[in-house]
């Protein structure tokens, strides 16, 4: 019996972000079939916590996906327009003898800095945790707020 490998179809790059992640969706396809994958990684990118950053006229919102991590295992700090959030979450071994076949949730230490898109007044952040939802709600500092300018005629 004779197993041929097809040669994936190559997409057309002209260099805009449009065709990039095709592009690199098919890159990772190719990639997994020469590691001996048949089954396609449905794993995310490995970036842990995931977080969504949002703002509006007064305040910049993070929200973290931490589900599993105690909320005093977690430290917050920030300075102008960067936020570190880092922390342990500890997931049960099944028992002694329990070997993986599929590990993707980690586990252990994390820390996570990100630029937030304007300065914050670190003094004032509300910190929340419920349901494994860590949310901060960070005041803009005063600099980095809108300011109207009265035009003289």
């Amino acid at each position: 019996m004779i197993v041929r490998r097809v040669w994936p179809t190559r997409p057309t790059f002209d260099g805009s972000m449009h065709n990039y992640d095709a592009f690199r969706r098919e890159l990772l396809r190719t990639l997994e079939m020469f590691a001996g994958d048949d089954e396609p990684r449905s794993s995310p990118s490995g970036v842990f916590p995931p977080i969504n950053v949002t703002q509006d006229a007064e305040r910049c919102y993070v929200r973290a996906e931490l589900p599993g991590v105690v909320a005093s295992e977690l430290t917050i700090s920030a300075l102008r327009n960067r936020l570190s959030i880092s922390g342990k979450r500890e997931i049960a071994k099944e028992h002694e003898r329990a070997s993986y076949h599929r590990k993707e949730r980690p586990e252990g230490t994390f820390n996570r800095t990100l630029a937030l898109p304007m300065p914050v007044d670190a003094d004032h952040i509300e910190a929340r945790y419920a349901d494994g939802i860590l949310t901060l709600i960070l005041p803009k500092a005063e600099d980095a707020k809108p300011r109207q300018i009265v035009v003289k005629t």
